[in-house]
């Protein structure tokens, strides 16, 4: 049963004065000072926030930010998130420093028809993480209605993703979590050829997308840390490149498969190489990578094979920068890959923290038809793996 979207909540909810919990994505990145350096998933969330608050709502919203691990950290406090939203709603935004509780409650209680209160980080509570059922419950009985409108956790069983779900009557996806599914459905029966590139620093982290993938895609173009263990599980030198030893048969299999299923696997045949990770180190460009030099970024010759891959394209998956993406001289390839694409007239999707970073950094971004705001959930999305976050509004309402 196709899940109830935001339109069809508003089109048959009387919604002036119900209570409306929000679990939205507002896990923003800070900078060493703890100011926040990127407003894009506050931004983000203001859609799905203006619409409820329109229509008469008492918005309850919700988020995590960062890894506190079950332990209050003012550091992490979303107290600096109520600000900026207050802002860019253009009216009061409350905030509570608990969660749940009599606090919280009374806070609720005192809302008036469009406003917001913002709880306070959802992961200063170990039971949120571990979808403890009587903190679910707690969250719940906060709400008559539930939005889930963060996509960037919807591959997370917690509290407020999946299990205080069954004790809200009524729910829907925001029109965040709606946009990021539809769009994302597109990879699952893409237009063809269908291209994809995948960087990252671990073959582990990207192997179960990657089987997904080969099945599907007619070309798959390797980059960052993990195209070091592909070529040297062949054979190649690496030079003192980060490689996952323990996954050199894992990269034989994928290659095998590839080939038998008529995928082309492109991995890089030039490299920026450099003797140590970090600013200001020198960089030069190689064929074969030195025993002493470790691979930093991909070389213009597989940059422009990657660009051709993408310009022929008629659907681009990206997730995963090509290099060491956080310093501007190993960003090269990275940077040359987000102009390919937005250049290609393909349908594109981009996910993944870095290559949405790279796509803002070069200017294309209003380029690239989709750009996912989960990378973790769109990759699985894309693997055909079913979301907690997203299950759990599969019912009727």
């Amino acid at each position: 049963m196709p899940i109830r979207s935001l339109d069809a909540l508003l089109d048959a909810e009387e919604l002036d004065g119900a209570r409306v919990f929000v679990r939205a994505d507002l896990n923003v990145p800070l900078t060493p000072s703890g100011a926040i350096a990127d407003t894009s998933r506050i931004e983000a969330s203001l859609p799905t926030l203006r619409r409820l608050l329109g229509a008469g709502a008492r918005i309850i919203l919700a988020s995590h930010l960062g890894r506190p691990k079950g332990q209050r950290n003012p550091a992490l406090s979303l107290a600096i998130v109520a600000e900026t939203l207050a802002t860019r709603l253009d009216g009061p935004v409350h905030f509570s420093e608990q969660c749940v509780g009599e606090e919280v409650e009374a806070a609720v209680a005192r809302l008036d028809k469009g406003e917001v209160l913002l709880l306070e980080n959802l992961r200063f509570h170990a039971a949120e993480t571990e979808n403890e059922p009587h903190f679910a419950r707690a969250l719940a009985n906060l709400a008559d209605i539930y939005v889930n409108d963060a996509f960037g956790t919807a591959h997370r069983a917690h509290a407020s993703t999946a299990g205080m779900v069954q004790y809200v009557p009524r729910m829907a996806a925001g029109a965040l979590l709606q946009s990021e599914l539809d769009a994302l459905r597109s990879a699952l029966e893409p237009e063809r050829p269908f291209v994809c590139f995948l960087g990252g620093a671990k073959v582990s982290d990207k192997l179960g997308v990657l089987e997904a993938l080969i099945e599907r895609a007619e070309t798959i173009g390797v980059g960052g840390a993990m195209a070091y263990t592909f070529l040297a599980a062949r054979g190649d030198n690496v030079g003192a490149s980060l490689v996952e030893l323990d996954r050199f048969d894992d990269a034989r299999r994928m290659m095998r498969r590839a080939e038998k299923c008529g995928c082309e696997l492109l991995l890089p045949s030039d490299h920026v190489v450099s003797d140590r990770v970090e600013e200001g180190a020198p960089a030069s460009i190689v064929e074969t990578i030195p025993d002493a030099s470790i691979g930093v970024d991909i070389g213009p010759q597989t940059t422009a094979r990657y660009a051709e891959a993408a310009a022929h394209a008629r659907t681009i998956l990206w997730n995963g920068p090509m290099g060491v993406f956080e310093i501007d001289a190993f960003a090269v390839g990275t940077e040359g890959l987000a102009r390919a694409v937005a250049r290609s007239p393909a349908r594109s999707i981009v996910g993944g923290g870095d290559s949405l970073a790279a796509v803002h950094k070069v200017g294309v971004g209003n380029h690239i038809d989709h750009l996912s705001t989960g990378g973790g959930a769109s990759l699985e999305f894309v693997q055909g793996l079913r979301l907690p976050g997203v299950a759990a509004l599969d019912r009727p309402a």
